[in-house]
Parts: C-alpha cells; sequence; structure tokens
C-alpha cells in the first residue's frame, strides 16, 4: 500500500503533539456526524412539531441499536488493521481488509432487511405512544433501507484510521452532512414529504458520500480495498474471536439507551420529544470521549503491534488529562445555554422545561463517562474485546438502565438524568479498575504469539 501524506506513525515521537493532531480530524468528523441527527432534529421539530422530534428520537435510538452490533465488528477493524500497521505487515493487512468487507458488508445487508420487516414490532415493545407510531415507523423503515450506505462510509473512515490517517473521513462526512442539510427542508417541506422526507434525505446524503469515499479511498489513498472473495479461515476465527465481543459490547450499549427509552416514554410525549432535544446536546456533550477513545484505540494499537509498551501508558495518561479538561470546558457551555439550545429544537413549554433540567443535571457527569472511553480504547486496542464487553454489560445493564428506572421511582423525570450520571461515574471507577489491575496487557501477547504461529504454519 503506497504511503499517503495524512498517515501518521505512533510508534515514535512526540505522544500528546500526535494525539492532538491525530484527534482534532476525528473530532472533526464526530462533530459533522453529530450534526446529522442535529440538522434533521432542528427541521423536523421547527417544520413538523414536538410529536414527528419524538418520532425521530425513538426512531434513531433503535437505528443505532440495530447497526451497533456492526459498528462494535467496525472497531475490531480498527484494532486489527492498526495492529498489522504498526508491525509493517502489509500482506496481513490486504488479507484481513477483505475478511472485514465480506463478513461485515453481509451483516449489514441482514440486518438491514430484518430491520425494516420488523420495525412496527420493535417499537410497540419500546412503548412508543400510538399517536407519533406511525411517523416513526416509517422514518425507521426508511433508514433500514439505507443502512448499508451508513455502514459503509463509516467502515472506510475506520479503515484510514487505522493507517493513521484521520483528516480524509472529513471529507466524505462533510459530502454527507451538507447533502443533508440541502435536501431536508426541500423534502419536508417543499415535496411535503414530511417526516419521510428527512429519512429520504438521509439515506440519499449517506448514499452519495459512501460511493465518493470508495471510490477516492482507492484511487487517492491506496486502500487496498480488492473485489470481495471468501476469506481463509484463520480470518475469521480472528475476527470473530475479536469482533463478536467488541460487536456484542457495542450491542449492550445501545441496548442499554434502548431500554432506558423504555423508561422515559413511560413519562409521555412531551418528556420523549424534549429526551430526544436534550439527547442532540448529549451527543456534543460526548463528542470529545469518542473521539479520544477512538484516537486511542489507533494509536495504542500501533505501538502494541510494535510492541512500545511504555507509549502505549503514556497515551492512556496524556489522553485522561485531555478529555477531563475539554469535557468540563464542553459541559460548562452546554450548561449555562441548556434552555437556548433545547429551544433551537422545539417550542412546546414542557417540552422544552424537560429537556432543559435533563442537561443541566447531567452535563459534569460526562467527564467520567470520557475516562470510561479512553481507558476501555486502550483495553480494546489490545485486543481484549472479551473484558470490554462485560464492562459494558455492566455499566448499561447493572448499573445505568437500573439507576435511571430506580432514580425516576424516587425523583421523577429528573431521576433519569440522576440515574445516568450516576452511572457514568461508577462505571470509570470499574473501568479504570481493569485497566490498573486486569489482564488486557497479557491478551495482546496471546494474539501475536497465535498469528505469529499460525503464520508460519501456512508458509
Amino acid at each position: 500500500m503506497k504511503t499517503h501524506s495524512n498517515q501518521i506513525d505512533f510508534t515514535e515521537g512526540h505522544i500528546a503533539k500526535k494525539m492532538i493532531l491525530f484527534s482534532w480530524p476525528i473530532f472533526l468528523s464526530n462533530l459533522l456526524q453529530a450534526s446529522y441527527q442535529f440538522v434533521d432534529a432542528l427541521w423536523v421539530g421547527n417544520l413538523l412539531g414536538a410529536s414527528a422530534l419524538g418520532a425521530v428520537s425513538i426512531s434513531a435510538t433503535v437505528v443505532f441499536t440495530i447497526l451497533s452490533f456492526i459498528i462494535g465488528l467496525n472497531g475490531a477493524t480498527l484494532t486489527v488493521l492498526s495492529q498489522r500497521r504498526g508491525a509493517n505487515d502489509e500482506e496481513g493487512l490486504k488479507d484481513s481488509l477483505n475478511a472485514f468487507v465480506v463478513v461485515l458488508g453481509s451483516l449489514a445487508i441482514i440486518l438491514g432487511i430484518v430491520g425494516f420487516l420488523l420495525s412496527g414490532p420493535i417499537l410497540r415493545f419500546m412503548g412508543t405512544p400510538e399517536d407519533i407510531l406511525p411517523m416513526a415507523q416509517a422514518y425507521l423503515q426508511i433508514n433500514f433501507v439505507g443502512i448499508l450506505f451508513l455502514f459503509g462510509y463509516n467502515f472506510i473512515g475506520t479503515v484510514l484510521r487505522a493507517m493513521g490517517d484521520s483528516k480524509t473521513p472529513i471529507r466524505f462526512i462533510l459530502l454527507a452532512v451538507i447533502l443533508n442539510a440541502i435536501l431536508d427542508p426541500i423534502f419536508i417541506h417543499v415535496f411535503q414529504l414530511g417526516i419521510e422526507g428527512a429519512a429520504f434525505a438521509t439515506v440519499i446524503s449517506q448514499g452519495t458520500a459512501f460511493l465518493y469515499g470508495l471510490l477516492y479511498s482507492i484511487l487517492k489513498v491506496g486502500i487496498p480495498f480488492q473485489m470481495p472473495t471468501l476469506p481463509e479461515r484463520r480470518y475469521f476465527i480472528v475476527l470473530f474471536k475479536m469482533g463478536l465481543p467488541a460487536g456484542l459490547s457495542m450491542m449492550a450499549i445501545s441496548a442499554g439507551v434502548l431500554a432506558i427509552m423504555t423508561v422515559v416514554t413511560s413519562f409521555g410525549e412531551q418528556v420523549v420529544a424534549g429526551f430526544g432535544a436534550a439527547q442532540r446536546l448529549d451527543s456534543l456533550i460526548m463528542l470529545p470521549a469518542l473521539t479520544l477513545g477512538s484516537a486511542v484505540n489507533a494509536m495504542a494499537g500501533q505501538n502494541i503491534g510494535a510492541k512500545h509498551w511504555h507509549r502505549v501508558n503514556e497515551i492512556a495518561k496524556q489522553a485522561i488529562i485531555l478529555i477531563v479538561g475539554v469535557s468540563l470546558i464542553i459541559s460548562t457551555i452546554i450548561f449555562l445555554g441548556a434552555e437556548t439550545f433545547v429551544r433551537m429544537f422545539v417550542q412546546d413549554e414542557e417540552t422544552v422545561a424537560f429537556g432543559t433540567m435533563y442537561v443541566k443535571t447531567i452535563a459534569f457527569f460526562y467527564p467520567f463517562l470520557g475516562v470510561n472511553f479512553v481507558l476501555n480504547g486502550v483495553a480494546r486496542a489490545a485486543g481484549a474485546m472479551l473484558p470490554v464487553l462485560v464492562l459494558n454489560i455492566v455499566s448499561f445493564w447493572i448499573l445505568r438502565y437500573p439507576l435511571a428506572a430506580l432514580f425516576s421511582m424516587w425523583f421523577g423525570e429528573r431521576g433519569i438524568a440522576i440515574g445516568m450520571g450516576v452511572s457514568f461515574v461508577v462505571s470509570s471507577v470499574i473501568a479504570a479498575g481493569y485497566y490498573f489491575l486486569g489482564n488486557w496487557r497479557k491478551m495482546s501477547e496471546e494474539v501475536a504469539e497465535k498469528t505469529e504461529k499460525k503464520e508460519k504454519e501456512s508458509e
């Protein structure tokens, strides 16, 4: 594979400087991704009202839940390919990439079909209010039709980041966001398609970004994509040994969010809509955590592949310092402007009141979530996917959902935010415990030994 000028070697040089250089394009990419839902919510909330905003919020949660398994497997892509890159294994890189394309592409298609057919039952299971159920189902089904596009351009971005290139993916996401911002009001208002117009705008935008990203990465960057072929058995073993726990880990996270949504729906349409607006702001607060979690995964992965353990520990330390500082700044801004930000999406007074209260209550808990993302990112880079799965199950099912449900019984609507915030704190303590006392370092050594043994046997 030819070297691209945007690719960074993390196995040498100043860690903090390279972390910032590598992270800011990922942050911008994540910001653009978040703006996707942000723009949808703005147009839907202002043109179609609070009920439509609630329908989009519930549907978006379902899409993320169904897609999360593939996103988790996609995270295994980052780990495997960054380690191959760090070890300068070009052939292993090419074969691993082919295996991911075949397996993840097939799963995306299957889940898209299943999700389309089961949209109604899923929404009813969540307790979606009957008044907004038809809108939610229509929006959800159209999104499932285009789920392969959403997966595709995110997958290409992940491959590029594993190579140390965090800048190029911005091109694809920016294209999708701009198209979506233009098409949303046209499809919703001009063509009078309502909530279905918002969904069509999303699918068309993502499809265009996927095709552009695929052509650009092959022709300009030189990523070794090829016509998919059935991978060797050993790649399936590696893929599912690392990818299956990663996929289930993401599914545990998103299913936990889905479960929390069932608590929210029990309080009625205004709370659902307010929670939807608050979630858009939540996504902005979470951006630094998502960014550094992804950056640390790639950076630590390269150094683990090169066996530079002293740099892995320094990466974790520098990332935690950075995430706590940045999260506090963003949380302060969101807290001070909470009502103004919520009113950007909806004007109903009850909806605004809940959204404002939720954001102010949970805002300063997010630095703890950032610590969780960073430390789990290092563990994933070492191949410790199963322990991270266990940590996420504990975080969302033993802590977050029960605490949100319990505190909502004690404190009403405010309890949803309190329960989630408390779970952030406890989860970060558990993640720190695993980082310092767990066996994730040993796991990376075992994976490397098995890989070398299989390569020798195949020669």
